[in-house]
């Protein structure tokens, strides 16, 4: 009897350990470094607008459901601009108003419900991540100027199709960055994929 105790306790804990090894391979599976481009404008209603937002962006997804973001953005106005009320001299680039933005979400929260994820056109069919933190926005090197208005909260969503999972990113501002970026989903591409 008192073997067949010993026995069972035994195996108990090698089950548990087993599970636990899973467990734990599981997590690290998820540990996933994402990177891309992003290629979108802001709308005509922002001051300044519209402008064209190009730059390179980077996700590390973190154990614990946590993820880094950073976004390397330039700015200037697009050519809509010309003939809109900026008054945009097509003889003069500084007239565009060229700048850059640095993004950065640090320790964000991690979720995998894209159901809050604008919609992309045509349709993304797999779900992705979702990331949402404050985001720290510089404007050439120094605070952006809707900084000292209050924190900005950023979604970063991460979806893509059967033929590539990962293929869209979007970011969404809410707060003061929208005076800047607008509410729109900023449109890019996911480039790279890779596991840690």
């Amino acid at each position: 009897m008192y073997s067949k105790k010993l026995v069972a306790g035994i195996c108990g804990m090698g089950m548990a350990l087993s599970v636990g090894l899973v467990q734990s391979q599981a997590q690290d599976l998820r540990l996933v470094y994402f990177s891309g481009l992003i290629n979108d404008y802001s709308p005509s209603t922002v001051s300044g607008g519209p402008y064209e937002i190009r730059g390179d962006w980077s996700l590390d997804v973190q154990r614990g459901g946590t993820a880094n973001f950073s976004a390397d953005l330039n700015m200037e106005t697009s050519d809509y601009g010309i003939t809109s009320a900026t008054k945009v001299d097509p003889t003069n680039p500084a007239t565009r108003s060229p700048h850059t933005h640095h993004i950065s979400l640090t320790n964000a929260t991690l979720s995998y419900d894209t159901s809050v994820c604008p919609a992309n056109s045509p349709a993304t069919t797999v779900s992705g991540l979702v990331v949402t933190g404050t985001a720290t926005t510089t404007g050439n090197g120094g605070p952006a100027p809707f900084e000292s208005q209050g924190a900005s909260t950023l979604q970063v969503c991460i979806m893509g199709g059967t033929e590539a999972n990962y293929s869209n990113v979007t970011l969404v501002y809410t707060g003061p960055a929208t005076t800047h970026f607008g509410a729109q989903p900023i449109h890019g591409v996911v480039r790279s994929v890779s596991t840690k």
